[in-house]
């Protein structure tokens, strides 16, 4: 068998090419700025630069007569030097409602963004505006002068025990679900239940989680080798019960004969590839609707949430959970699960015996 291929670097040429197939949409100067964050970003940030900056160039010529005869290759300094702080403050209207085309189907559909998706578009505009003033490509940095809106904080979405349970006994069962789903269940059961419960036992990432070869697990450990976000890697132990389902999956992933170039996959797709992580989140979204009706944003990464509340509420140590989680800055993490934070000082503040206070003295 050949030495197993780094998903990872596949999915990083992917990326690559795509990229510099966007670059040909955006102004030449866009490409240096991607040269000059090329060290320190990863390929999937630069894309979505990539696809954000089209974006604006796409309105900015759609909406502005001045630039109704541009092509966004072709723009120079004097053009990018036209761009205005109302050219900016139109596009943030605008990201709030907007129609795409489908590059493959031709079809256009509405996208509609939240602050969030407002904010992180305008942040990469920022970005370049800011590369482009340093390196004297503009006169002034209209884009700092844009107001960003102000984001609100909201709950984590999470599983509680009980919904956790009846997800795994609707993957055992498939009561809940079509039935054209529950005929597809009769061959993926064992693999469902093992991406399940390593998402909840381990709180790994669905990029990890589909990136896993073979090779990776230890099963005298109880532990796989994981590629982190940034390229590094680390060892995560699992518990007992995940430890069977895996098993119990290897054991049927031997029947199975994958198409070339898939063979080290450990979870692969029904057509003998290496799924997909498009292809996890809808299978995670499949059972959730079924076992938490009410909660209709639960993905893997709300997977993680659950076992990130899970393990800060059996520890009480934020720095295990930072750890375990792959946070590099454990202020992330702290951010995340700051209500559990008030809740234990809230118990503690319970828990404190103090002395009884005699008032007969006073009277």
């Amino acid at each position: 068998m050949a030495e197993p291929l780094s998903y990872r670097a596949q999915v990083d040429a992917q990326r690559m090419d795509r990229l510099r197939q966007l670059q040909k949409e955006l102004p030449i100067v866009c490409t240096d700025f991607f040269r000059s964050i090329a060290q320190t970003t990863s390929t999937l940030t630069r894309l979505a630069y990539a696809y954000d900056f089209r974006l604006f160039f796409q309105y900015l010529i759609a909406e502005n007569p001045l630039f109704g005869d541009c092509e966004p290759r072709l723009m120079d300094d004097d053009d990018l030097k036209k761009i205005k702080m109302r050219d900016i403050d139109g596009y943030q209207e605008y990201l709030s409602q907007y129609y795409v085309t489908d590059e493959e189907s031709g079809e256009s559909h509405l996208v509609q963004n939240h602050d969030l998706g407002i904010m992180r578009k305008l942040c990469s505009l920022r970005s370049l505006f800011e590369y482009l003033f340093k390196n004297g490509h503009i006169d002034a940095n209209i884009a700092t002068l844009v107001t960003l809106p102000k984001l609100h904080d909201k709950p984590i979405l999470r599983l509680e025990p009980q919904e956790m349970q009846k997800m795994l006994d609707t993957v055992a069962t498939g009561e809940g679900l079509t039935a054209r789903q529950q005929k597809l269940l009769e061959f993926t059961r064992v693999r469902d239940t093992a991406m399940l419960l390593l998402f909840l036992g381990t709180g790994i990432r669905v990029s990890e989680c589909v990136g896993l070869n073979i090779e990776d697990l230890d099963l005298e450990l109880n532990a796989f080798l994981v590629t982190r976000k940034g390229g590094n890697q680390s060892i995560l132990y699992y518990p007992d019960q995940v430890a069977d389902a895996l098993k119990e999956y290897l054991a049927q992933r031997e029947t199975i004969t994958p198409q070339e170039g898939h063979e080290h996959a450990l979870f692969l797709s029904m057509q003998k590839r290496r799924i997909t992580q498009r292809a996890v989140q809808n299978l995670v979204k499949k059972y959730a609707l079924v076992a938490a009706p009410l909660k209709k944003r639960i993905s893997p990464h709300k997977l993680r949430s659950t076992f990130g509340t899970n393990l800060y509420n059996e520890t009480g140590d934020i720095y295990l959970v930072a750890d375990v989680l792959g946070h590099s800055d454990v202020n992330t993490t702290r951010r995340h699960y700051a209500d559990m934070t008030d809740a234990h000082k809230r118990e503690a503040a319970r828990r404190i015996a103090l002395p009884t206070v005699d008032k007969t003295s006073e009277e």
